[in-house]
């Protein structure tokens, strides 16, 4: 018995070279982006130089700040120091935590009023001044609180 299984096709990873603009918050214009002429206080995305950024974090981890940095300006055509790139990566990775930071909070803090909640129905208070019943609980719960799993 022989059966033919056809072709496979595997699935494709997503196209992750999908930026955004981002808001213009000082003075000095990022690495990879430049001022948008049709919005002014947005920054629009330059993908060749957010993908030569990537590869220069990974080069950081066998060449120095100072021959990533000269490669990076030769490969985008727009300058950057080495302590410019330090910054840069610097600040990406305290955002980054900073981020996981208050994911992380908001999951504690809703497993919290959760377990808060539960206990409240099992001790049988049916009070009207149950935190649960009160404004700020419905203000709270009203917000969109990011599901994290």
């Amino acid at each position: 018995m022989t059966r033919d299984i056809g072709a496979w096709i595997l699935p494709q990873a997503p196209k992750t070279s999908d930026y955004v603009s981002i808001p213009r918050i000082g003075r000095t214009i990022p690495f990879g982006y430049e001022a948008d002429p049709e919005n002014e206080g947005w920054l629009k995305p330059i993908p060749k130089e957010l993908e030569a950024l990537a590869k220069a974090k990974l080069y950081l981890k066998q060449y120095s700040l100072r021959e990533v940095s000269i490669w990076l300006t030769k490969i985008s055509g727009r300058y950057i120091s080495h302590v410019g790139l330090s910054k840069r990566i610097k600040d990406e990775r305290s955002y980054k935590r900073r981020s996981t930071t208050y994911r992380n909070l908001a999951y504690r803090y809703k497993e919290a009023l959760d377990k808060a909640q539960a206990y409240e129905k099992r001790i049988g208070s049916e009070a009207s001044d149950s935190y649960f019943d009160s404004e700020q609980y419905r203000r709270l719960t009203e917000q969109s609180v990011p599901n994290i799993s």
